[in-house]
């Protein structure tokens, strides 16, 4: 769990040259109405693709911890809820939901998990409820010892049998810069999404990025200044704001996607366990993944983070900070994880609502408000442009859905072109060696 602050060498040139991309750093095309190109018949961005995507939540409310041990999508995107008794069950599917009657509620494997956090941390271990398994996950990565790995096995037997124990390759590490690369004194990281608290416009980034009063540029030359992180919460959360400065920079509720393309945030929300969802990243372009976990804690060697988003979207060093979104709707800004996106792995994403909460501010074109929780945005369509500029961005599901269309492997196919766009500015020749150009230590 190195915080990767990498060194920038002459002559590197990033995707977003001559013009700052994703997280609101590029100079965008206007959008000149509220739906977005690439959608089925121009209709305005869905959401989650489950209507009944907050079922899950609203029943968990209704029925309560005791009863309940959290919701997620199947494979059809219907709503499952597990229940602990029949009639929790029958209201269940009264609602319109799927019911799985489990052996433990959620008041249970919140318990266990409480007894995880009181224990003494442990750097390179992880732990989140998968409420698939009716289970208290644990994963160690590589660097745990197996005496270290052998006390926390004692600590789970005294959670109780609502634990499971589990061993991940590579490392927990913070996956510094992302979908657009910001540089402070040599290094850089990656911007999120543009928020704003109504008079001032800042970037939304990852906390570990850099404390309170960093200053960050365009380029590693320093020479066009964007601003300066006046907030940052590290570790616990894992979230900061980097005040614009320089106010000709880009402020819209857009995130690129690459080949110049852009998906306009038009609401914000936590998501649910089994969702689709994408990231997009500097390092390894666009990728996608199901979300398998929530309100995870990660025990980085920097710190302990919790309350986090746990996805099977690959990261790599280098893709920190960038955006997860699903349907034109935030979700989270890359912490951590590991792995490669050659090999897979895990990836930790700190959730965008309860970031806008605590730092007072929103995505601009979204209600003020921020979201709902278990997948229900609170937004609406981005207002009309007023430019009349065409329309360029890009409804990155609308897109992946037509290759869905032809099946599997074309799916497969078409997530991988669109990722691609996004570091065809890298020149061939430096594309796999482009992580190697930042030193490893922040």
């Amino acid at each position: 769990m190195k915080h990767t602050r990498r060194r920038v060498r002459r002559g590197v040139r990033f995707a977003a040259v001559g013009a700052l991309v994703a997280g609101g750093l590029m100079v965008s095309q206007s959008v000149s109405s509220g739906s977005v190109q690439g959608a089925a018949g121009g209709d305005a961005p869905r959401v989650l693709g489950d209507r009944n995507a907050g079922l899950g939540g609203r029943l968990e409310t209704t029925l309560g911890a005791s009863r309940t041990a959290g919701s997620w999508l199947g494979p059809d995107g219907r709503t499952v809820v597990a229940v602990t008794d029949a009639k929790a069950a029958a209201e269940v599917t009264r609602a319109g939901a799927k019911p799985k009657q489990v052996r433990y509620s959620m008041k249970q494997l919140d318990s266990a998990a409480r007894t995880l956090r009181a224990a003494p941390r442990v750097a390179g271990t992880a732990w989140m409820v998968d409420p698939t398994s009716n289970k208290v996950v644990v994963l160690g990565d590589s660097t745990v010892s197996t005496d270290r790995w052998s006390r926390m096995k004692g600590v789970a037997a005294r959670a109780g049998g609502e634990v499971r124990m589990e061993r991940t390759t590579g490392a927990f590490t913070l996956r510094t810069s992302g979908a657009a690369p910001i540089f402070a004194s040599g290094s850089r990281c990656s911007a999120g999404f543009n928020v704003t608290d109504g008079q001032n416009g800042y970037i939304l980034t990852a906390g570990h990025c850099g404390p309170n009063g960093t200053n960050w540029f365009t380029d590693s030359t320093g020479r066009t200044s964007i601003g300066t992180t006046v907030q940052s919460s590290f570790p616990g959360n894992d979230f900061s704001l980097v005040r614009y400065d320089n106010r000709a920079l880009d402020q819209s509720g857009v995130v690129d996607v690459g080949g110049g393309r852009t998906v306009r945030i038009t609401g914000v929300a936590d998501p649910v366990v089994g969702q689709e969802v994408f990231r997009s990243g500097s390092t390894s372009g666009l990728r996608s993944g199901k979300v398998t976990g929530l309100n995870a804690t990660v025990n980085y060697p920097e710190g302990t983070v919790s309350g986090l988003i746990r996805t099977t979207v690959c990261a790599e060093p280098g893709d920190s900070g960038g955006p997860l979104l699903a349907r034109g709707v935030a979700l989270g800004v890359t912490s951590g994880g590991s792995g490669d996106c050659d090999q897979g792995g895990v990836t930790f994403f700190q959730p965008v609502t309860k970031a806008l909460t605590a730092l007072g501010v929103t995505i601009p074109g979204t209600k003020s408000g921020g979201a709902t929780a278990n997948g229900a945005p609170v937004g609406s369509p981005a207002a009309p442009g007023n430019t009349g500029t065409e329309d360029r961005s890009l409804f990155v599901d609308g897109v992946v859905n037509r290759f869905r269309d032809l099946g599997p492997g074309a799916l497969i196919i078409g997530a991988g072109l669109v990722g691609l766009l996004s570091t065809l500015t890298i020149r061939p020749g430096r594309r796999r060696r482009y992580p190697d150009h930042y030193s490893t230590g922040w």
